[in-house]
């Protein structure tokens, strides 16, 4: 038997916080508990770029998506087939046919008539909407599937919040009832399922009285409301007062569920979370399959699961007989549900593939067309590169033999390497000698020694003030020890060169009276000429200078921070006398002791009310009641009310010596929150 249950989830993975999908977490799990073979979601709450592997590449499962255009998290159609039992041959997103397949810049009624599903609503049907095709199929409403058996129909139908939607629900209905009947009309059988957002009869939901009441109106002007006339009049045995509307004139459809349970009271898929009036059971029947009434007779069971959590709906499902009448003949269902061939008298004789995807399934997204997986991302060998030698044929082959060639080359080099570096480094780099004889197009000896390191020498860092800049560092840069700072960095050097005067002390003769006597000092480097060394003990005067003048600042700003703090010290000391004689005058004025001012059990407890969580009245059930906020517009909204914690009756009203809500009701502001009801 096969198995269509249709579900609000209120967010694709919203029942995943509940049991028992909470323990898998898995879509292929809960479509093995709802036993279904075809599930149609209503309101995924999902935009495309959302879409995870878990929910479109579910295995032994196809799936078709209709989102919304331009709202985030909002609306939202999703159809899963089980591969195994179904397979569509057609596939289509809105009810107006105006969108266009993936790929394509033809609409689904454009398109030649053997791909078409067809019932598409004429010119003349959709003038009567307020709105234009394209915005009525722009919220992700509606996903249609068409298979040898029927057409499947799968909506979330705009629900009436306020006013300014009331005109794009009924335009929405009025196409949709339009799309059914056109189909009907083609001898197309149809099943219709999802959110419908409408309460047919008085039966259907809890509410019917308190709405009739504050509206103002009876039971025919209720059930004459446009959304339920429209409805009534689809469906065979439904309420309809007056004439029947223009097109309207004949029933086509048929109740699948309340078919099977007629006058069943409380029947409800949808209880308002805010109340809490779900343990109570006080809701409304809003989600329904629907069938062509030449289809009644091919149902064995329908119901709601109210037992199954995970939204503030509940899943309602449809079972299909094995075996069904068409046209006078005895046929299986599993012939009717696939691809002509596919299956013989219930029996596969062709395995699903790839091939049977329609271009609108979830598995064609780009995204997750032709996807890898794991294992083969693993186990794939990479691409080994060239021999050592090949490189070198190569660069030989590439590098010419003539001295300007060769020259442009280092040239290059060095710009592209100095690039990365502040102006000073790159200053030096030019200054690099380039060599003067190629040799087989590669660099001597001689030639790279002449070349900068990209590893400076620990002496070299010391015996430069010249800071390269950082450029890009490679990655075994950020696991190597961070270099110490600047300042860090010239405290060394400062106390070297004092050591070294300290060592070998400044002559005072000049420079031309006694050359010889800066010759004989040793020297760790080369012997440099006289003026390197003139320059090399301007260096050494000028260090010397700016360490004096450093410490003659130091010296001045310790005795500007010593004179602040001694100024800050007295006008400290004579604020807290005047305080305490100020508070000596006070207290004596009162005759109060100066003990009593600041008791610290008072200052604890009062500190304690302000971060004590508030003292709860309690309900005539001697329970604690809850904290509400008033959210409806007017003078009270905003305001923080306690009312009973317990959930709405089947009446759906607060009722006194009962198990459910009582009419507990005090205003936040009301109530002292810090002090206990037995008190």
């Amino acid at each position: 038997m096969v198995r269509i249950t249709t579900w609000n989830v209120n967010g694709i993975r919203n029942p995943f916080g509940y049991q028992p999908w909470r323990d898998k977490r898995t879509f292929e799990a809960m479509f093995d508990t709802l036993e279904a073979d075809i599930v149609v979601f209503q309101e995924t709450k999902i935009q495309r770029k959302d879409l995870r592997d878990d929910m479109v590449l579910v295995p032994g499962w196809d799936n078709y998506w209709s989102l919304p255009k331009h709202k985030k998290g909002y609306s939202g159609v999703v159809v899963y087939t089980r591969n195994a039992t179904c397979a569509p041959i057609k596939a289509e997103e809105g009810i107006t046919g105006i969108l266009t397949p993936p790929n394509s810049s033809t609409s689904f009624r454009d398109l030649p008539v053997e791909e078409q599903i067809g019932g598409y609503p004429s010119f003349e049907q959709l003038s009567t909407s307020d709105y234009d095709p394209a915005t009525l199929d722009a919220e992700g409403r509606c996903v249609i599937l068409e298979f040898p058996a029927f057409v499947l129909i799968g909506t979330y139908c705009p629900a009436e919040r306020d006013e300014t939607r009331t005109h794009y629900r009924t335009s929405f209905l009025n196409v949709l009832d339009a799309r059914i009947r056109n189909l009907v009309k083609m001898g197309k059988r149809v099943v219709w399922t999802g959110d419908m957002n409408i309460s047919r009869e008085q039966i259907d939901t809890a509410a019917a009285e308190d709405s009739m009441r504050k509206n103002g109106v009876d039971a025919a002007e209720w059930i004459s409301t446009p959304a339920r006339r429209m409805l009534n009049q689809l469906l065979v045995g439904g309420q309809v007062f007056g004439e029947r509307d223009h097109g309207r004139e004949t029933p086509v459809m048929w109740d699948v569920c309340r078919a099977f349970h007629e006058g069943r009271r409380g029947m409800y898929t949808c209880w308002e979370t805010k109340v809490n009036a779900r343990p109570g059971n006080y809701g409304a029947r809003i989600d329904y399959i629907i069938c062509s009434h030449d289809m009644k007779e091919w149902w064995s069971d329908s119901n709601i699961q109210e037992g199954l959590l995970g939204s503030d709906h509940c899943p309602v499902y449809a079972v299909l007989k094995d075996k069904v009448m068409v046209d006078g003949k005895e046929a299986h269902m599993l012939d009717l549900l696939n691809p002509p061939g596919m299956f013989e008298n219930g029996v596969r004789q062709q395995p699903w593939s790839t091939k049977c995807l329609l271009a609108l399934s979830g598995k064609l997204i780009p995204e997750f067309d032709k996807r890898q997986s794991i294992r083969d991302m693993f186990t794939r060998k990479p691409t080994l590169p060239k021999s050592r030698s090949t490189i070198d044929d190569d660069a030989d082959k590439q590098v010419g033999t003539s001295q300007s060639s060769l020259t442009a080359t280092a040239v290059e080099s060095a710009t592209t390497s100095a690039e990365t570096d502040d102006r000073a480094a790159s200053s030096r780099l030019s200054s690099i000698p380039l060599p003067s004889k190629p040799t087989n197009g590669k660099r001597t000896a001689k030639a790279i020694e002449n070349l900068p390191s990209t590893k400076r020498s620990k002496s070299a860092s010391q015996s430069t003030s010249i800071t390269v800049g950082k450029g890009q560092q490679s990655l075994k840069g950020f696991f190597s020890a961070k270099a110490p700072s600047s300042k860090i960095k010239e405290e060394p050097q400062v106390k070297s060169t004092e050591a070294q005067h300290a060592i070998h002390p400044a002559p005072t003769v000049s420079m031309e009276d006694s050359p010889d006597a800066y010759r004989s000092r040793p020297s760790s480097t080369a012997m440099a000429d006289d003026d390197s060394t003139r320059t090399g003990m301007g260096a050494v005067d000028s260090t010397r200078t700016r360490i004096g003048a450093i410490d003659s600042t130091r010296t001045e700003m310790a005795a500007v921070d010593s004179t602040k703090t001694a100024m800050a010290d007295d006008d400290r000391t004579k604020t807290e006398s005047a305080a305490v004689d100020s508070t000596k005058t006070e207290t004596a004025a009162d005759g109060v002791e100066a003990g009593d001012i600041i008791s610290p059990a008072k200052t604890k407890q009062s500190w304690g009310k302000l971060f004590s969580r508030p003292v709860a009245p309690k309900c005539e059930h001697d329970e604690p009641c809850k904290i509400m906020v008033t959210k409806k517009a007017g003078v009270n909204c905003g305001r923080s009310f306690w009312m009973c914690n317990r959930p709405l009756g089947p009446s759906g009203k607060q009722e006194k010596g009962t198990q459910w809500r009582c009419n507990m009701f005090i205003w936040a502001s009301d109530w002292d929150t810090h002090t206990p009801q037995d008190q």
